[in-house]
């Protein structure tokens, strides 16, 4: 039996949640339910479920200058950058949203080492310490034997090493581990698995169980750090963030040993496209953002190149942690930034420059690098 056949970690946790029943809880909150969050030392899910409701819109300010305080008393006057770099656009899934799917006919790319070198030494002189490796979902082509031959040359110009791949098994991960990987995001996508069977048409990433799973995998490899989120668009996404929450709940009682972050991505035009089935707003995303850390007062906010300029900066203070610059979502857009394919199209299209000036202006401190495991003692 393998690690995919065992119901265990958070899907039995997962199994005894019904999306309907959680909606409607959602929706049902009330101010009372609000004021009673906001007055609470120790939030929990029914607290989180008042924050991300219709009626804690009007609290909106009381919500944010909360989320404000708790960040700045965690993480001080402090934002850390890092940069994507898209590795790989080969890809065996058929997604609805994702211009890498494997049914658009596009020019398919994937970095040799010397290319891959290339990126590194253009994503240095940036200025940027951590990194994050992204490819389509190809295990054959761009899965371990890649992998392998991959993060030593990227370790050798970044401290921080993240990587946005397919999931993997937990011996797989250790190796990685082992090469230099610090960090892994996996974004279940959509919790709700009727929507998630529509959206993903065929491919390994079809299995909505084994993704689920991937956190699991994830932590008993040791891995440092754990990106979990929901694609926002694809379903009701104040219920897909109560079950990314219930997801980070569950994680850091059962693997209080790896650090967590959360990603917020909106669905942004891409080749395909695909209908958003739940528009956000921005007021949304940022009683999203504040809810979460009066939820977890400890757990990484992640923004993206996806939002504008101006919501970004307004966002610095509230609670995100950590900003991407100058994005690139397609392989070799840094050493080589020929127009091709990308993943999505971002919004944000500053330098590194301008978003570090701004970040100053605001009154933090960038932090380049986000770790090092020489303090770690690994």
């Amino acid at each position: 039996m393998n690690e995919h056949d065992i119901a265990e970690g958070f899907a039995s946790t997962f199994a005894g949640l019904n999306w309907d029943a959680q909606r409607l809880s959602i929706y049902a909150k009330t101010a009372t339910d609000v004021e009673r969050a906001l007055q609470s030392g120790k939030r929990t899910l029914e607290d989180f479920k008042a924050l991300i409701s219709p009626a804690a819109e009007p609290y909106l300010e009381q919500i944010a200058q909360q989320s404000a305080f708790l960040t700045r008393q965690r993480f001080g006057h402090t934002l850390g950058m890092y940069l994507p770099l898209y590795l790989s656009n080969l890809c065996a899934n058929v997604c609805s949203y994702c211009g890498f799917s494997m049914d658009n006919r596009i020019k398919r790319k994937t970095l040799t080492l010397d290319e891959v070198e290339a990126e590194c030494r253009a994503i240095k002189t940036m200025g940027f310490d951590s990194i994050l490796l992204v490819t389509g979902e190809h295990e054959t082509k761009v899965g371990m034997d890649y992998f392998r031959q991959v993060l030593p040359v990227v370790k050798r110009y970044f401290s921080y090493l993240a990587m946005e791949v397919q999931p993997l098994q937990s011996h797989d991960y250790a190796e990685l581990k082992a090469l230099g990987l610090d960090a892994v995001m996996v974004y279940q996508e959509t919790y709700h698995p009727v929507t998630y069977a529509r959206h993903h048409l065929r491919g390994k990433k079809a299995d909505f169980g084994y993704r689920l799973q991937t956190p699991d995998r994830l932590a008993r490899a040791g891995i440092d750090k754990i990106g979990l989120g929901a694609l926002i668009g694809l379903e009701d996404w104040r219920t897909d963030s109560l079950y990314v929450a219930a997801h980070l709940e569950y994680l850091e009682r059962h693997y209080w040993q790896s650090r967590y972050s959360i990603s917020f991505p909106r669905l942004r035009p891409c080749a395909g496209n695909t209908e958003i089935k739940s528009i956000m707003e921005d007021k949304h995303l940022v009683q999203l953002i504040c809810a979460y850390r009066l939820f977890n007062p400890s757990v990484e906010l992640s923004l993206s190149t996806r939002e504008s300029p101006w919501l970004r900066d307004n966002l610095l203070p509230l609670g995100v942690t950590a900003l991407s610059a100058a994005s690139s979502t397609q392989p070799g857009g840094y050493a080589n930034p020929e127009p091709a394919l990308e993943q999505f199209s971002i919004s944000d299209e500053r330098s590194v420059v301008e978003v570090a000036k701004t970040v100053k202006q605001a009154g933090f401190e960038v932090v380049w690098k986000d770790w090092d495991r020489r303090y770690s003692g690994v």
